[in-house]
């Protein structure tokens, strides 16, 4: 199979879809791989290293779609990259369909087979191409958080940890999974005064066995998220539903209830935001103010930390690319059922559910009616 890697061109997105040992992971088994040149270069991999692996490299990004059986990227495909869509093509990225109209009538018209990093789900009920992302989502929250937290861009003045003879920072996290957990992981030790909200008593008890009375634990409803949020410093959203638009948990009426200067930072923001007053931002211009209230929505978080990023997600998805690399997405689905929670769009088709459910007027169908 021919395998392409084309540069991302997403604001400030600086992770790549392959690192030069996974161009040769796919070399050794016999497919040839084309990248564009520069495509590695924000995450610290040039040129050389990936011919050296046994790439191909390409001068044009026109050049490398052409070329692509399956394209291997991080994000989403822009409107500028639309144009390279060729039917039967497999698109292995993650998509975020359910915030984007455009581009699922975009890959439905061009019949581009749509692998889906995000709803990849494993026999456990895991997301394991998801789960690297979140992890650096999740702990990058904190940290850009306390940033915004500074008063030269509309925060607070709060430090987070305090110091002795000061009251600590509030944070609060809605939401425990695995971005709620890795932001609870950085506030803790940073020495916040943590709230953590989470619909699973399950999940609210393992997060009590790990911290104790660090933190405190809540279910998480309506009256608890306004209660929560009202006295925090810093609100995380991290609720999740694979596939689907990510729940408006924090409603706007909470803005001025809040103190002047709060942050919430919307982790969910690639599945269209879990805060009714959030919209998508850029590395470039990260942050805006509603009633007060500093919000952070940056669409690619983990592209500000490109070097860590590219290889956590790599180490994930090589694994199921090969897969489909040598079998063909038809035979790999077939022998193998967990890729088929990851074909979001298949032959002019919408193949996950819950993508159809977040539109009128689109059904699903089941991929294995067409394969």
């Amino acid at each position: 199979m021919n395998i392409a890697c084309a540069k991302e061109i997403k604001n400030n997105e600086f992770r790549v879809g392959l690192t030069p040992d996974n161009v040769k992971a796919y070399v050794t088994r016999g497919h040839t791989v084309y990248v564009e040149k520069g495509a590695g270069l924000g995450s610290g991999f040039s040129d050389r290293e990936y011919e050296e692996a046994g790439a191909v490299l390409l001068d044009s990004a026109e050049e490398t779609w052409q070329k692509a059986d399956m394209m291997v990227k991080v994000k989403e495909p822009l409107e500028e990259e639309y144009g390279f869509f060729h039917e039967g093509l497999i698109l292995y990225t993650y998509l975020h369909l359910a915030a984007d109209k455009e581009q699922m009538d975009a890959l439905l018209k061009g019949k581009v087979k749509g692998v889906a990093y995000e709803t990849l789900k494993e026999r456990d009920g895991s997301l394991p191409l998801l789960v690297p992302m979140s992890e650096i989502a999740g702990r990058l929250s904190i940290q850009e958080g306390a940033k915004y937290l500074e008063k030269k861009y509309g925060g607070e003045g709060i430090l987070l940890s305090g110091v002795p003879g000061t009251p600590k920072g509030r944070v609060v996290i809605l939401g425990g999974g695995t971005v709620g957990a890795n932001a609870c992981r950085i506030a803790v030790g940073m020495g916040a005064d943590v709230t953590i909200l989470d619909i699973s008593i399950k999940r609210l008890e393992e997060l009590d066995r790990i911290y104790g009375s660090r933190i405190q634990t809540l279910v998480s409803n309506e009256a608890n998220i306004a209660k929560a949020v009202k006295d925090a410093d810093l609100v995380v959203g991290s609720v999740l539903i694979p596939g689907k638009s990510a729940p408006k948990l924090f409603k706007k009426e909470y803005l001025k209830q809040m103190r002047p200067g709060a942050v919430f930072v919307d982790v969910a923001i690639d599945q269209g935001g879990c805060g009714e007053t959030s919209h998508v931002t850029t590395h470039d211009d990260p942050i805006y103010t509603v009633d007060g209230i500093v919000h952070y929505c940056v669409g690619n978080m983990p592209g500000a930390v490109p070097r860590t990023s590219t290889i956590a997600l790599t180490n994930a998805t090589l694994r199921y690319g090969l897969e489909i690399a040598e079998k063909g997405l038809e035979k790999a689905c077939l022998e193998n059922e967990v890729l088929i929670s990851a074909v979001n769009t298949y032959d002019g088709r919408l193949t996950c559910r819950n993508v159809a459910d977040s539109f009128e007027g689109y059904t699903y169908t089941d991929l294995k009616t067409l394969i």
